[in-house]
């Protein structure tokens, strides 16, 4: 264990590949009998999809403002750059022993053993379940203002509207795997620049019509209020850069798919640089230390461009959703509904709709109860996506990675991955209790079922 692999084990794999049942258990291919097909394209819209969504660039001026320019700005291009590189280990461990290991929990299982299958799973039900819940909220949110820019005087309320997005995903879930999506993933991918451009345009325009004097960028409250406001910023941060499914994207892709990923990962944060550090710094920018957590609330004028981000936004949303539902119910089918060589069974698509619509339920009734998006993203991104994300891409190199042979080199990847690991464990902590007291505090401000 820990060694590179060798011819015999290679051949091996290549013959496990030809027969791999086992991969379309975890609902994130295409047929077994077809073998993956997809190419770096596929790759680079589904990193997007999953990285870049609304509810991850939204929060992120408000982010920026709770940590001023310098923090804010160091914060962002840090994370921008670890996750980037932690991608690239994952992606480089993906075949590590010779052979494929399809998804994140049988990754970590052939490297830290049983504990790093649980630990994943676990990390990964978290990281999936706060996620949807808090683009259900965006998606919801959304969905109301454009309504409201028709019906100004309508009775709607915000938890209708995610019961009607949570509809729409209970259709969507009923697709078999990931790639059958694909098509939905290409249309989001566009929607993210779509949603990007829009809202760095219109957050340029309103920041011009403003009296600059007026706008302003310190930190206010006690000296407690600013440090928790920080500590939340980090979970932010951090949830904007949550991808726990890279080795089930990976997984998609046709030979050569390490090398298929890493052109995916590389046009799809060539993307996120583009967009994400652009809205962040134009959304502070123009309305300073009052941005709202959802950006689009903070835009005024023109009207028809903010209908047209927040239908982007739903758009978007309704891809990156599917995403990061399919670990729970792969999880669950792979348990309690084994198939046939592979083949969906009339028994499989009933029980395959029980479990999407106990999911649908839980995930719906909380997001409508708890209606907290910016408390949800931060709590999200310190427990789930950090971990997922920043820590065990770098412990799981340190353990099995292939070492360089100069020294030099050997010594700056070792203290490299040791301060991402050490630096993101405390922002983890850090996150969690800033997220946590925000959540207390709306709890005890606003009604359950509150309509925002």
């Amino acid at each position: 264990m820990g060694t590179p692999a060798a011819e015999a084990d290679v051949e091996e794999s290549r013959i496990i590949k030809q027969k791999r049942e086992e991969i379309d258990h975890d609902g994130i291919t295409n047929s077994i009998s077809d073998g993956p097909k997809g190419s770096w394209m596929h790759a680079a819209f589904h990193v997007a999809t999953t990285i870049a969504t609304p509810a991850a660039y939204a929060p992120l001026p408000s982010a920026i403002a709770s940590l001023g320019w310098p923090g804010g700005v160091a914060s962002l291009v840090t994370g921008t750059m670890v996750t980037w590189y932690s991608s690239f280990l994952l992606a480089s461990l993906w075949k590590w022993n010779g052979v494929q290991h399809t998804t994140y929990r049988k990754l970590a299982q052939s490297i830290f053993g049983t504990q790093g299958y649980w630990a994943v799973t676990f990390f990964q039900q978290l990281a999936s379940l706060g996620n949807n819940i808090a683009i259900q909220i965006a998606a919801g949110s959304s969905l109301k203002a454009i309504y409201k820019h028709y019906h100004n005087s309508g009775n709607l309320t915000l938890q209708e509207f995610i019961i009607l997005f949570g509809v729409f995903e209970l259709f969507l879930s009923q697709f078999p795997d990931i790639h059958s999506l694909r098509w939905v993933n290409s249309i989001c991918t566009f929607s993210t620049v779509g949603f990007a451009a829009t809202a760095i345009g219109v957050s340029l325009y309103d920041g011009k019509q403003l009296n600059r004097k007026s706008v302003d960028y310190q930190l206010h409250g006690t000296s407690a209020v600013k440090i928790f406001k920080a500590f939340n910023a980090l979970g932010t941060i951090a949830f904007s850069f949550g991808d726990a499914m890279l080795p089930e994207i990976q997984s998609t892709l046709r030979d050569p798919a390490k090398t298929n990923m890493y052109k995916g990962v590389s046009a799809a944060y060539t993307l996120i640089i583009l967009s994400y550090w652009i809205l962040a710094f134009v959304g502070y920018w123009a309305f300073g230390s009052v941005v709202q957590s959802y950006i689009l609330s903070s835009l005024t004028t023109p009207a028809w461009t903010i209908v047209m981000a927040n239908v982007f936004a739903v758009i978007q949303i309704s891809g990156c959703y599917q995403i990061y539902c399919r670990p729970t119910y792969a999880y669950f089918e792979e348990n309690l509904v084994p198939k046939r060589k592979g083949t969906f069974t009339l028994n499989h698509h009933i029980a395959r709709f029980v479990l999407t619509l106990i999911y649908m339920v839980l995930i719906t009734f909380i997001a409508a109860a708890i209606p907290f998006f910016g408390d949800f993203v931060a709590l999200c991104g310190a427990i789930g996506f950090t971990p997922l994300d920043f820590i065990l891409p770098a412990m799981a190199f340190l353990k099995v990675g292939r070492k360089p042979k100069n020294k030099l080199f050997f010594y700056i990847l070792l203290l490299l991955n040791i301060t991402i690991i050490v630096w993101y464990s405390m922002m983890a902590l850090l996150g969690s209790i800033g997220a946590i007291r925000f959540i207390v505090i709306d709890t005890k401000t606003y009604k359950f079922f509150h309509d925002m």
